[in-house]
């Protein structure tokens, strides 16, 4: 399995966060797992929202000490 994909978006505010976690998505293989840092409250349900359209799966969402991790496995990478 490949390692997972960190990508730390803390101190960034919608829609920054999604638009990322998109750019990264494009460059992985199908059933790589991405695990954001996000601050933005808003990151939690606009990436629930954007893994649901676009066919890949939440696989955690906690809350860290000032931040939250939400690691999503991709697979359906985003053209």
């Amino acid at each position: 399995m490949a390692e997972e994909i960190i990508l730390d978006v803390r101190g960034k505010m919608c829609p920054i966060p999604v638009m990322e976690v998109s750019k990264v998505s494009r460059q992985v293989k199908p059933g790589q797992v991405i695990k954001v840092l996000a601050t933005d409250p808003a990151a939690k349900p606009d990436l629930q929202s954007w893994a649901k359209r676009t066919g890949n799966e939440i696989l955690e969402i906690k809350d860290e000490a000032g931040y939250t991790v939400i690691r999503i496995r991709i697979n359906n990478p985003v053209k």
